[in-house]
């Protein structure tokens, strides 16, 4: 199968592919796309950093690639939800509960 390059698209040292030029990832735009149901244009209004040839291409990838992007969206939830589990409440969160507690105690 021949490879199809994306114009606006690079992959970093990561292997995750992002816009060619900026910190947004592929991935970041599909997010956009499919939480939100926004088109390009709505995430244009998001992102007005990048063109929306760059949104086009993202989510042209985007579907190219759903399994490997989906992954990665998947992994990325995963892990927050890994490291709430592990910093469950950090004891400033935990001072600050059982002060609202006492101050609601009180009236």
């Amino acid at each position: 199968m021949p490879v199809t390059a994306y114009r606006h698209i690079e992959t970093n040292s990561k292997g995750v592919a992002c816009i060619d030029g900026t910190r947004t990832k592929v991935r970041d735009i599909a997010m956009d796309h499919i939480a939100y149901g926004w088109n390009a244009e709505q995430i244009h209004r998001q992102h007005p950093h990048l063109s929306l040839a760059q949104i086009h291409s993202a989510l042209a990838y985007y579907y190219d690639h759903k399994a490997q992007v989906d992954k990665e969206i998947e992994d990325g939830h995963r892990e927050v939800e890994q490291l709430r589990r592990e910093f469950a409440e950090s004891p400033a969160a935990a001072k600050l509960r059982a002060a609202k507690a006492a101050r609601q105690h009180r009236q």
